[in-house]
This record gives C-alpha cells, sequence and structure tokens, in this order.
C-alpha cells in the first residue's frame, strides 16, 4: 500500500508543478490547433483534406507532447538534486519511473483529443471505431513517454534533452505514414519506417478512423508492446547506469 500511495503523490506533485501549469496547459492546447490549421491551409481542397490528416495530427500531438515534457522535467530534477530525493522513496525504482511518465502518458492523451473536438466540427466522425481508437492512442501516449524517458535518462542536461528527442522525432514526421504512406516512400527508406514505434501506432488510427491497415492489428500492436518494454528497459538499465550507481 505504501508503494501505490508514493506512486499517487509522485503523479500528483508532477501535474501540479508541470502539466497543470498554465504554460505547458495552453501550450498542448495551441501545437495541435497550429498543425491542425497549419494543415488545413496548405491543402487547401476542404474539409475532407483535413479529416485525412486525424490520424498524422493525433499522433504527433501526444509524440511532441509527451517526449517534450519528459525529457526536460526528469533531467531538470536530476540536475537540480531533487531528482535523488526521490530515490529514497519507498517503492523500487521501476515503479518510481512508473509514476513519473504516467503524468506524461496523461498529458499525451489530453493532447490527441484537442485534434479530434476540432475535427467533429469539420465533419462526420460516427463512423470511426473509437473501441479501436482510444487503444491506439494509449499505446502511443505510452511508447512516446518511454522514448522520452530513455532521452532524459542518456543525457544531463537540458539542451542535450531537447537536440537528442529531436533526433527521433523530425524522421517521425517524415517516415511513420503520419501525412502520406510509408508506401510512397523511396524503396531504400522504407525499412527504416518499419524500425520506429510510432508507424505502427499510425497505423492502427487509420484502421481505426478510416479502415485502412498497411498491417494486421494483432502485429501493430504486438510491435508497440515490444517497442514500450524494450525503451523501459533501456531506460531503466541507463538509469541504474549513469544516474544511481
Amino acid at each position: 500500500m505504501k508503494r501505490w500511495i508514493a506512486f499517487w503523490n509522485i503523479l500528483l506533485k508532477d501535474m501540479r508543478a508541470y502539466y497543470l501549469k498554465p504554460p505547458n496547459v495552453s501550450w498542448g492546447l495551441i501545437f495541435p490547433l497550429a498543425w491542425t490549421g497549419m494543415f488545413f491551409i496548405k491543402s487547401g481542397r476542404g474539409i475532407e483534406s483535413v479529416l485525412s490528416l486525424l490520424p498524422g495530427v493525433i499522433a504527433i500531438s501526444i509524440l511532441f507532447g509527451t517526449t517534450s515534457m519528459l525529457s526536460v522535467t526528469v533531467t531538470f530534477e536530476k540536475k537540480g538534486r531533487s531528482f535523488d530525493r526521490l530515490l529514497l522513496a519507498p517503492i523500487p525504482v521501476w515503479l518510481l519511473m512508473l509514476a513519473k511518465t504516467a503524468g506524461a502518458i496523461l498529458f499525451g492523451m489530453a493532447n490527441a483529443f484537442v485534434p479530434v473536438i476540432l475535427a467533429l466540427f469539420l465533419g462526420d466522425l460516427s463512423r470511426v471505431d473509437w473501441a479501436l481508437a482510444l487503444p491506439a492512442v494509449l499505446m502511443i501516449a505510452v511508447v512516446s513517454t518511454f522514448l522520452g524517458l530513455f532521452v532524459a535518462v542518456s543525457v544531463s542536461e537540458v539542451f542535450e534533452a531537447q537536440t537528442f528527442s529531436n533526433f527521433f522525432r523530425f524522421p517521425m514526421i517524415f517516415l511513420c505514414g503520419l501525412f502520406f504512406p510509408v508506401d510512397a516512400l523511396p524503396l531504400f527508406l522504407r525499412p527504416l519506417s518499419y524500425l520506429l514505434p510510432l508507424t505502427y501506432g499510425v497505423d492502427i488510427l487509420h484502421g481505426a478512423i478510416y479502415g485502412r491497415n498497411m498491417m494486421s492489428l494483432g502485429v501493430d500492436f504486438l510491435a508497440i508492446a515490444i517497442f514500450c518494454v524494450a525503451l523501459f528497459y533501456f531506460s531503466l538499465r541507463n538509469l541504474y547506469k549513469k544516474w544511481i550507481i
């Protein structure tokens, strides 16, 4: 019971200290709005073209929201020595890191529904399979958060975390099928797409919103689950190697 009380208190502390601050809340709203508006203006083909971009806008809102916040907060706390005090909490390190990532997961999922709310005013979403879309949003938020955690525990400075995050994030924008199909990529780039976790999350969203998948849903969910486990494992290993031992 003490473990879960500590877990809950760490989560509440992060929500109050970081995620519920007005600048972060406004950023979480403005970023999806800006991306949606940009592609609406760029397309120039009406509302339906914007709705076709919905899976990509959802995924990128989650990706940037989770990785940006977590990579900065964890690195900042390590730099300020407050993370060392958290290590004294009566919980194992793996549960401590789950507590630190839970806030980012919730923040990323909240980001995901900003473009969805906008899309409700732009077109008909009655055919969306929400029973499939909601797990997809959760899985994308989890894998993106664990990617941010991996970045955070691999560096020692905040600016290094932002630079390292961009090393992963910007290739994902172009290689993961967010705004154009993976099949449209040059042949030598397609294998890279399948090495990135967001490819599988976006594929699930395409299936939920438009009923079109490149791969089976079982493969998509299994791939994301493997990425989640691998990223969390290597994050813990880096944490012990660089920050604890």
